[in-house]
């Protein structure tokens, strides 16, 4: 006889968990480790973790609640809005380098004397520098204002590709919050899922072990054979190592939810329940919006914009430029407004003004320019093609993704009918069975069906939900 059936008792306790370390960044992961739960069988669920006191209160969490947390913690999303916030200042520093440029520049000059000295157009004396790269007297000071401004068509173009650039970091940010909330999404779903499959692995071992008593009983009125006994017992160990299983698939994705959500996973909290399931919009209200928010079509089309950019930014090269320098100060050999007075009674002006005009005209650089121009040209070619592969891309991917919604949305009537379906084929195979006119595999099967179908019907509700949260990826709608 098989009498190893476990304690009833240990199949309420919880689960002690003294560490576990999931590894930082993984939001790449999140997904893939989703949908192998849910392929599976395991979703997620709401078993408190070991690592918080008993006696706090745990946090109830929203879905917008999580999304907003997750945010705030998703280290590849935040780099993602600084880079976005980098290029909005790329802008910034583009447009300065149109206009001009001011500084103030001030030097002392000393040079020591070589003894000879000459009269100075002031006709008065002094010694002449031994550096006679140097003014003509040992000592000059400089102090000056100066303005330069480069006038050429390479401003304008480094002004449009920041602007394009900005415009695709926003788009890629954009991605990356859409495929977060996704990802948030469906651990959010799989985890209550999970805490709903919890509780059916329990009632299916209370089932199992009252039916376990019921052939026993029988047995012991010599109504039921002893193979009736063991095939309970069988069945019974089995919902038992079921509940442990849903169990431990609970504590793990809860984990890997409190990773996105707080500084330590192991933190308590408790997942709010939706009112109803949200619907399905028609699909032309979807083909319009994917047309109008889709982040990868924008990033798309900024990177087209970023290489035509390139193109003007070296041609630019082949254009002459333009220099403007005004300089306002002193460059005198005394630190003062006058100079001395000359023996004639004229005194000299230090204080004054000087400006310069330069105009560079490329000639010949061997062709470095013109090849330049281009690999730019070779970029933009390919920055083409990935746009047009993106907009075939993106109407692949609204059919597929409104598909499997769609397909999602009607098979949940239907799992909630196989649901009310099975629980009565359970309740009148033990009625056959308590009757003397149904065989204990007939209850057996109706139990694991029963089962079968509670987990079905959540692993479709979270299927429905992931498949809104793939829209949202290409509409920004959910």
């Amino acid at each position: 006889m098989l009498q190893n059936v476990k304690n009833p008792d240990l199949c309420r306790r919880e689960r002690s968990w003294s560490r576990f370390s999931l590894p930082a960044g993984a939001f790449s992961l999140l997904l893939a480790a989703t949908a192998i739960a849910w392929a599976s069988g395991q979703a997620p669920g709401e078993a408190a973790g070991s690592g918080a006191s008993a006696s706090s209160t745990p946090v109830v969490i929203t879905l917008e609640e999580a999304i907003r947390r997750a945010e705030a913690n998703e280290p590849m999303y935040a780099a993602s809005m600084a880079a976005s916030k980098s290029a909005d200042l790329d802008r910034s520093i583009a447009r300065s380098s149109l206009l001009p440029n001011a500084r103030y520049y001030s030097q002392g000059i000393y040079t020591q004397p070589n003894g000879i000295n000459s009269e100075g157009g002031d006709g008065v004396l002094s010694p002449n520098p031994r550096f006679v790269a140097n003014d003509s007297r040992p000592r000059e000071y400089m102090a000056q204002g100066i303005v330069d401004e480069t006038l050429s068509f390479a401003g304008p173009a480094a002004v449009r590709r920041a602007d394009a650039a900005a415009a695709m970091a926003r788009a890629q940010l954009e991605i990356a919050r859409r495929g977060l909330v996704a990802a948030v999404t469906g651990l959010y779903y799989g985890s209550l899922a999970a805490n709903h499959k919890v509780d059916i692995a329990q009632r299916a071992y209370q089932d199992a072990a009252d039916f376990t008593s019921i052939t026993s009983k029988r047995e012991k009125l010599s109504e039921a054979a002893h193979a009736d006994v063991v095939k309970a017992q069988l069945t019974e160990q089995q919902q038992w190592r079921g509940l442990q299983d849903a169990k431990l698939a609970a504590d793990t994705v809860r984990l890997t939810l409190g990773v996105l959500l707080f500084p330590d996973p192991r933190t308590p909290y408790t997942l709010k329940e939706p009112q109803a399931e949200p619907l399905l919009a028609p699909f032309a209200d979807v083909e319009a919006a994917a047309a109008k928010n889709n982040p990868e079509l924008k990033s798309a089309l900024a990177a087209v914009d970023v290489s035509n950019a390139d193109v003007l930014g070296a041609r630019a090269a082949l254009l002459p430029t333009l220099g403007l320098n005004v300089t306002y100060g002193i460059d005198a050999n005394e630190f003062a407004v006058n100079g001395p007075m000359t023996p004639s009674g004229l005194q000299a002006r230090n204080l004054g003004y000087s400006t310069s005009l330069t105009l560079n005209i490329p000639i010949w650089d061997w062709l470095a320019t013109q090849h330049k121009v281009k690999q730019s040209e070779i970029r933009r070619d390919v920055a083409r093609v990935a746009l047009t592969a993106t907009q075939r891309q993106l109407i692949a991917n609204l059919q597929a993704y409104y598909a499997a919604a769609q397909t999602a949305q009607e098979e949940l009537e239907s799992l909630d009918t196989s649901v009310a379906t099975a629980a009565e084929s359970l309740r009148l195979s033990e009625l056959r069975y308590k009757g003397g006119e149904a065989l204990v595999i007939e209850v057996v099967d109706a139990q694991n069906a029963y089962v079968a179908a509670e987990n079905a019907r959540e692993d479709g509700r979270v299927r429905y939900q992931s498949a809104l949260a793939q829209l949202q990826t290409l509409t920004g709608i959910m």
